[in-house]
């Protein structure tokens, strides 16, 4: 049996690797259209390689895909995070997981990831082409044929095959597979990050608040977590998060939007206020620069209270309800004008690519043309940062490599 791999990305090679373990007579090869294989794998995590995220559940796995997470829950039974995790482990990949729940390699290098990967793929003889993008697929009675962009029309005939090619920032990148009838939902960004250049907040870059709420105006969304300031504006995970969620809406709206910081993560303001309340009974004849509340950074504190007009000199048994409702306000309900959006790191991601209504997320086989096999982004599934991004490709890899 011949089976080819179209993409030689994180999805493309765990598919390989399980076709070949499940077959390990078939004859399987990887087509890469570019010189560099697994180069997304190779930035991730800042160089690191989050490989996946350690969190208890699959339902809470689950929960982490704004697309695809519902659908993805049973894949999970199939192969998730502790699956992962052990495969790695067990090819001599030690990990480490983080408070966070983020896993990485031990040797917190993206490049440990990369050599195991092509090592188990050369142990089983798995054949490499770069440079061969392809063109067109066609069904030829029950096999198919792939074109390549190459000189006289170069073409190849396989048993079946898996299509691991990525997302893509336009749709013309998924034409030749919305040719074949799969319904294709249209690509937009995801995990991307707020540019702010008209807000004074981000003289403040470097400052990082580990709870906040954060908020988009005008919308239900809404995420928490962390925050990070930056010289062009808000990054995070909490941000992040929002983003990802928000793909759709905010790609609507131009990234021209508001939003919302609660830099106390306590939706309820009137316990806001108790706190503050108890600061101006408790230090009273101090002032307003040297108690911070909530562990909030000394630049952050007292860059809120100049945009709540309190003097910083003013002491806290001086604040009254004016000031003290000033001071609520800020910390609660702190506004920000979003004018576009920066990518994360390196890592583009986008949602978007060939609907889950045309695959059975059970096998990965295409609906519409028998033999054919999706895994990874190609697929309209995405999630937010910490490794579930990848753990979405080594389920579907490994998935689509029953050649069920």
């Amino acid at each position: 049996m011949n089976i080819a791999v179209i993409g030689g990305g994180a999805a493309g090679f765990f598919a390989a690797i399980a076709t070949k373990e499940n077959y390990p007579n078939s004859q399987v090869v990887i087509f890469e259209k570019s010189q560099k294989l697994l180069a997304k794998v190779k930035v991730s995590g800042g160089g690191r390689c989050n490989v996946t995220n350690a969190c208890p559940s699959v339902a809470e796995l689950s929960k982490s895909y704004p697309r695809g997470g519902k659908k993805l829950k049973n894949a999970f039974q199939i192969f998730n995070n502790k699956h992962t995790m052990k495969w790695f482990e067990s090819r001599g990949v030690p990990l480490m997981i983080q408070d966070n729940h983020y896993v990485f390699p031990q040797s917190q290098k993206s490049q440990t990831i990369v050599d195991c990967l092509l090592r188990e793929s050369e142990k089983l003889k798995i054949r490499i082409e770069v440079g061969m993008a392809v063109k067109s697929l066609s069904r030829v009675e029950n096999q198919i044929v792939l074109e390549f962009l190459k000189e006289n029309h170069h073409q190849e005939t396989f048993d079946k095959v898996i299509v691991t090619t990525g997302g893509s920032p336009k749709r013309s990148g998924f034409e030749w597979l919305e040719q074949l009838n799969h319904k294709i939902e249209d690509p937009v960004p995801s995990l991307f990050t707020f540019n702010m250049p008209h807000e004074s907040i981000t003289q403040l870059m470097g400052v990082a608040v580990e709870n906040t709420l954060i908020k988009i105006q005008g919308t239900k969304l809404s995420a928490n977590g962390a925050l990070l300031i930056t010289h062009w504006g808000m990054s995070g995970p909490a941000v992040l998060k929002l983003s990802a969620f928000g793909a759709r809406i905010l790609n609507d709206i131009r990234y021209n939007f508001k939003v919302q910081v609660n830099w106390t993560n306590e939706p309820n303001h009137g316990l806001v206020s108790e706190q503050l309340q108890h600061i101006t009974l408790e230090h009273a004849n101090k002032i307003l620069a040297n108690i911070k509340p909530f562990s909030l950074s000394e630049r952050l504190w007292l860059f809120l209270l100049k945009k709540s007009d309190l003097s910083n000199k003013k002491k806290w048994g001086e604040l009254g309800k004016k000031g003290l409702n000033k001071l609520v306000n800020v910390l609660t309900n702190d506004v920000y004008e979003v004018m576009g959006k920066t990518t994360f790191k390196e890592e583009f991601v986008t949602c978007g690519g060939v609907s889950l209504n045309s695959i059975d997320i059970n096998t990965m086989q295409s609906k519409i043309c028998e033999n054919l096999y999706f895994a990874g982004e190609v697929m309209d599934i995405d999630a937010i940062t910490g490794g579930f991004n990848f753990q979405a490709a080594w389920t579907t890899g490994y998935i689509a490599g029953k050649l069920g």
